[in-house]
């Protein structure tokens, strides 16, 4: 079992930052990739970005490229989603969420933050 809390959400203007973070407990060692999503009122749940957890290796949404960077600290257990230049249509409910060295799919997942990015 892995287990997963998100935290830094808020309200922000366009144009902003906000730094998201994700911290993983439990089967850490078992974690191949802790990926970002989210979801806006109505809308289907999107990929953001993720990061491998031993290589760090990254990869984004193609509607955050450029602006959003995921990074990750291995000894604190915690991943992060750093996002610039923040536009109202990133308003959403932020997951982070967890796929295993074994599986093929996320299945694990935190409950989530909301962003709000005033115009």
């Amino acid at each position: 079992q892995v287990q997963l809390d998100e935290s830094g959400g808020g309200l922000v203007q366009a144009g902003g930052s906000l730094r998201l973070s994700c911290v993983v407990s439990g089967r850490t060692f078992s974690i191949y990739v802790v990926g970002w999503f989210r979801q806006a009122a109505r809308k289907e749940r999107e990929f953001v970005g993720g990061i491998t957890w031993d290589a760090g290796s990254t990869y984004y949404g193609d509607s955050v490229k450029g602006r959003f960077v995921c990074s990750r600290d291995i000894a604190k257990n915690t991943v992060y989603l750093q996002m610039n230049s923040l536009k109202p249509e990133d308003t959403a409910v932020y997951y982070c969420a967890v796929q295993v060295l074994t599986g093929t799919q996320y299945d694990y997942w935190g409950q989530g933050t909301q962003v709000t990015v005033s115009s």
